[in-house]
């Protein structure tokens, strides 16, 4: 009977001594949660892209809450979004345009000749591979890669060429990550104006790979009163921030390469 009391006992200090351990390690090793963190995270659509420069949408939500990042970084939610988080902050959040991606290629079957056939490659294996699935070394590859990543399923490769389907996309940016050759750029869904060429060649050269290819005549930069197109290693490119969309580049473009997106 002795020997059970003091088992008990001696359990019963153990108990003791390591209950009093936990609380002290609790209290010294304590970390106060952001309750605004979590009410931000709830907030965000959860895609974890990448898109605002955080690793995803934890980190997020964590950045500002602690006030490291605005609360309409958010490009994939956009506006919406912006607003919720903005009444759980305490802070105004004005209307973000969202992005949306564009292929700078327009170097379909019918403009450019095909070399040939490939079977069972994506793009940044042909591109490892050195193959060149065009004579334009600049120009989409067609194997998909984009189209591979995109979780909104808008992209799709229409006669050779990556094409972006705008009403479907988010933003998000993982196409732009995963095009080996850097054809993907992300651009304000409200623009509706943009240069469909990658090619940096002079434009003899631009002219015997592709017809649809911008050849850097700069007559676009002529007619531009906004200061928002210039050509730079033989191709145009557009300063959004300055353009008015008033197409006057467009209607210029000998190869009408200066187009709407297609998608649209």
């Amino acid at each position: 009977m002795q020997i059970i009391i003091i088992t008990t006992l001696v359990i019963a200090v153990i108990g003791i001594v390591v209950g009093a351990g936990l609380v002290f390690t609790g209290k010294k090793f304590h970390v106060d949660v952001d309750e605004r963190e979590s009410a931000v995270r709830e907030c965000l659509p959860g895609n974890n892209c990448g898109a605002c420069g955080y690793a995803g949408c934890d980190a997020l939500a964590a950045a500002i809450a602690a006030g490291n990042a605005s609360v309409n970084a958010c490009p994939v939610g956009g506006a919406p979004v912006a607003q919720k988080i903005g009444e759980i902050m305490g802070q105004s959040a004005e209307a973000v345009e969202g992005k949306v991606a564009f292929v700078r290629c327009k170097g379909s079957c019918d403009v450019t000749h095909n070399q040939g056939n490939y079977v069972g490659m994506d793009c940044r294996s042909a591109v490892l591979a050195g193959l060149n699935v065009t004579d334009c070394t600049y120009g989409c590859l067609g194997f998909g890669s984009c189209a591979a990543v995109c979780p909104q399923d808008a992209i799709r490769v229409v006669d050779g060429v990556a094409m972006v389907v705008r009403k479907k996309c988010v933003g998000c940016g993982l196409c732009v990550k995963a095009c080996p050759r850097g054809l993907i750029e992300l651009v304000p869904a409200s623009k509706r104006v943009i240069v469909q060429c990658s090619n940096k060649d002079r434009g003899p050269q631009v002219k015997k790979v592709c017809s649809a290819g911008c050849i850097g005549c700069m007559l676009c930069t002529r007619q531009c009163e906004s200061d928002a197109i210039h050509v730079s290693n033989n191709l145009a490119s557009i300063q959004y921030e300055n353009c008015t969309q008033c197409g006057k580049c467009a209607e210029k473009c000998p190869v009408k390469v200066i187009t709407p997106p297609p998608g649209v």
